[in-house]
């Protein structure tokens, strides 16, 4: 799946490379006031993908800079980096901080209702808390696509549409996933369906989602048509062409057909 929320073009905005030149000419985004916080930021871009060198350079930059306009990116940083750690309990921390330092990051509230939605069990005892944190989470995320400003001027419109799409879309899935959990199979599909719908273009891991809903809701004959749909997508990924083709089965043996009236 193409993740459109990437920690660099989206949470760094213009980099801090060209800041100070932007600096002068007025930007409206954030703007470093220092040298010393440039060079911060200048570190914390230069970590790169290395989790451990985000967390201490983001650390950096919001511990010698209390001020800076930056806080919430950083933040940000911290917590997509304990995500790619696998530090969840960290990762769920920093991401609330974000929203701490600014409620409107569609990027932490995106993560914080992925993490609901697939962190959360059947059989968890605060299963129904963990699950509408998730929906009210992607909810936001939704509401916010509607209107969220260009982060960054680097981006095309057209860039920046595709990514309000498919940042929406990973929202509805959310949601689907949360109502999967719950076994409410027919809200699961609603969900998915407004995902697949929403997404910039054809997403073969929503579609298999879609297709699982519908087959444990019994629509069989449905989940059979979207499976063939997903299985003759030439770029989809091998494993998820794999899953289609196990949904379809289950929906054949349930007594569902494909179009045109055969099982096959």
């Amino acid at each position: 799946m193409k993740r459109m929320i990437l920690t660099g073009i989206l949470a760094i905005g213009t980099g801090a490379t060209c800041l100070m030149a932007q600096a002068t000419a007025g930007p409206k985004g954030p703007a470093p006031k220092s040298k010393g916080e440039v060079e911060a930021l200048q570190a914390l871009q230069a970590a790169g993908g290395d989790p451990d060198k985000s967390i201490a350079a983001a650390e950096n930059l919001i511990t010698k800079f209390a001020d800076t306009e930056f806080k919430s990116i950083a933040l940000y940083i911290e917590a997509d980096a304990y995500q790619r750690k696998g530090d969840w309990d960290k990762m769920l921390i920093y991401a609330e901080r974000v929203l701490e330092a600014d409620p409107k990051d569609f990027r932490a509230t995106l993560m914080l209702a992925n993490y609901y939605s697939t962190r959360t069990r059947e059989n968890d005892l605060d299963r129904e808390e963990k699950l509408g944190k998730a929906e009210k989470y992607a909810n936001q995320v939704i509401d916010m696509m509607k209107t969220a400003p260009k982060p960054n001027p680097q981006i095309t419109d057209e860039q920046w549409t595709e990514a309000k799409k498919d940042t929406a879309a990973e929202a509805y899935n959310a949601i689907g996933v949360a109502n999967l959990t719950r076994k409410k199979y027919d809200a699961a599909a609603a969900a998915f369906k407004s995902a697949v719908d929403a997404n910039s273009r054809p997403e073969p891991a929503y579609m298999v989602r879609l297709a699982s809903a519908l087959q444990s809701g019994g629509k069989n004959d449905e989940a059979i048509a979207l499976c063939d749909k997903v299985t003759a997508i030439p770029d989809a990924h091998p494993q998820i062409k794999q899953v289609a083709g196990q949904i379809r089965a289950a929906a054949v043996k349930a007594g569902g057909k494909a179009p045109g009236g055969e099982a096959k």
